[in-house]
């Protein structure tokens, strides 16, 4: 049994504890609601260019001299998984389960004889990604520097992404991030960004739309805006999900800590209680053999 030294100090040591959690459970509640709005914000935007992009891209001709972006090398070979991550722990599960969503798929390309690379947003998810597949790490884009990865992060990665695949270094790539849906639930997501999954419906074809430019002017336009537009989207979504998800594990580590102190503090007492029964029958003890 432990000392009543030892309890003492350790239920100090969970109560300094308890403090850490609720206050970073009230730090990350007070971002949640920004975040959130920032997120269903761009939400339309994204959906809507995505479906322009879509509709657009059903009605060109795709051959060896479009771009890039939108019908990619040719080749369905080397696939590179954009996996977006955050730079913080104290999250609960938010970081694996982007990680084991990009897992599964990279696992799926693998067992169809593909070839897989690595481009890693934020650090979190890089130790697992590095240990299971270390030589196939393409690039990290560092967000540490920015407090929060806004427009300017994903227009940097847009350009990254697209220079690598003007190079050919990849065929398809595959973006990975958390959707929000609440506080208590967020959604591994992954959404194919280069090239642009075609419309194959048959929406874009019943809709009587002419376009002034051409098809072809307005997608060299807008291809690039759609990309860093997808993944902007995917960062506001990562953040607020990252919010979500820190709220909820500082909320439930809080009770637990709670529930913890309260434990010690039976287990203090009871301990105490025996400490002073064991003196007290040793001094009445004394007393009578006097």
């Amino acid at each position: 049994m432990a000392s009543l030294k030892e309890l003492k100090d350790r239920i100090g040591s969970v109560k300094s504890t308890q403090k850490i959690t609720k206050a970073k459970k009230m730090v990350a509640a007070a971002k949640l609601r920004r975040a959130q709005m920032a997120a269903e914000a761009a939400r339309p935007y994204a959906s809507e260019m995505a479906k322009v992009m879509a509709s657009l891209a059903s009605k060109v001709t795709v051959d060896e001299n479009s771009p890039k972006l939108l019908a990619g090398t040719g080749k369905d070979q080397v696939h590179l998984l954009v996996v977006a991550t955050s730079d913080r722990g104290l999250c609960g599960a938010f970081n694996a389960n982007i990680v084991k969503e990009a897992r599964l798929k990279a696992e799926k390309l693998l067992g169809e004889g593909k070839t897989v690379l690595f481009y890693m947003i934020g650090r979190k998810g890089i130790p697992v990604i590095k240990r299971i597949y270390p030589n196939q790490i393409s690039k990290h884009f560092d967000t540490t520097e920015a407090k929060t990865p806004g427009f300017d992060e994903a227009k940097a990665i847009a350009e990254d992404l697209t220079a690598m695949v003007e190079e050919g270094k990849f065929d398809v790539a595959h973006l990975f991030y958390s959707k929000f849906k609440s506080a208590l639930l967020q959604e591994p997501t992954a959404q194919q960004i280069i090239p642009v999954a075609l419309d194959t419906s048959g929406e874009a074809s019943d809709a009587a739309v002419e376009y002034e430019p051409d098809e072809q002017e307005i997608l060299n336009e807008l291809l690039p805006r759609n990309l860093t537009t997808q993944i902007f989207g995917a960062l506001l979504e990562n953040m607020a999900s990252e919010q979500g998800a820190s709220m909820t594990a500082m909320d439930n580590a809080t009770r637990n800590a709670g529930d913890l102190i309260d434990s010690l503090t039976i287990e203090y007492n009871r301990s105490r209680q025996a400490a002073i029964t064991t003196e007290l029958i040793e001094i009445i003890a004394g007393a009578e053999a006097l």
